[in-house]
């Protein structure tokens, strides 16, 4: 199993709260299916069947967040509302006012609920406890915060926090495209998006498109910057860098793939090479490009006082 996304946050290195500890945090907030009468319901999942809540391979942890929503489009509920608006009429001799609509409206979905459909999804959380790394696989800031949330609400004062570096990849992208080079240990690849700083947001995109240097070196001169770049790490992990320093459209290539251990027929040997070949090879890649972005800002900061 590989992430296919990674937004990246910072723990203490080492992170002292072990395995069984953060088991017992996570308990209370464990999954339970939605109710007849709840529209979602969010909690931790044992990310191998019949296993734990945590998931543990060479020190590394894994965590598993699922989520049910139920599905009640508002048309579904404005439609038989209005039905059931045209009987009250006929029985009250006079067209329901704005609050009784209102709570006609209410009645309608409390039916409904029960058996409205509902839809699962899950997200991975893995846990670097030595270096301290926290990443969440999840394609935006926005639903990997709803994991964030829970999280830190069973782990009482999780020190966590955003991954600040020195260089805004913007302008370290940019400077990149302009040189045609990437830094140490990682090379451009075709697909990129430019966009201008100005009130236009004019924005230029390759994809799957052989980058001209020239070509790109005017744009960037015209004002635009780099918000998204294609890279490949060391030859063994292609990726997708975005301007809000988010890892997408992570693949590992062929040279790990051989690596893997694919002779085993056993499910949870195979998940758990693939889990640690995984993080062994991104905990080596989050920190070259942190290097290759200038180092961690709040690292700087501590060295100079």
């Amino acid at each position: 199993m590989w992430f296919k996304n990674l937004q990246i946050y910072r723990l203490p290195a080492p992170w002292p709260v072990t395995a069984d500890q953060l088991e017992v945090a996570l308990a209370p907030q464990s999954f339970v299916a939605t109710g007849s009468l709840e529209m979602q319901s969010m909690g931790w999942v044992a990310p191998r069947p019949h296993g734990k809540l945590v998931h543990v391979v060479d020190r590394q942890l894994l965590l598993l967040l699922g989520r049910e929503k139920k599905l009640l489009p508002t048309t579904v509920i404005n439609q038989v509302a209005k039905a059931k608006a045209v009987e009250l009429e006929e029985q009250q001799g006079f067209k329901p006012g704005r609050k009784q609509m209102k709570e006609l409206k209410e009645q309608v979905a409390d039916e409904l609920r029960p058996r409205a459909f509902s839809i699962y999804s899950s997200t991975f959380v893995w846990i670097d406890p030595v270096r301290g790394w926290l990443v969440v696989d999840a394609g935006s800031a926005a639903k990997a915060e709803d994991v964030l949330k829970l999280l830190i609400k069973a782990v009482d004062k999780l020190p966590l926090e955003t991954l600040h570096v020195a260089r805004s990849p913007r302008t370290a992208m940019t400077d990149w495209l302009a040189a045609d080079d990437g830094p140490g240990g990682f090379t451009v690849d075709q697909d990129t998006e430019l966009q201008a700083t100005g009130d236009s947001k004019a924005t230029v995109r390759y994809v799957r498109h052989t980058i001209d240097p020239d070509d790109v070196r005017r744009h960037i001169a015209a004002g635009k910057q780099c918000t998204r770049l294609a890279m490949t790490w060391a030859d063994r992990v292609s990726f997708v860098l975005t301007e809000s320093l988010a890892i997408k459209r992570v693949t590992p290539l062929d040279v790990l793939k051989e690596s893997s251990d694919v002779s085993s027929k056993d499910e949870d040997e195979r998940f758990d090479g693939d889990f640690a070949l995984m993080t062994g090879e991104l905990s080596k890649m989050i920190a070259d490009l942190v290097e290759a972005l200038g180092g961690e800002e709040n690292a700087l900061r501590a060295a100079a006082a």
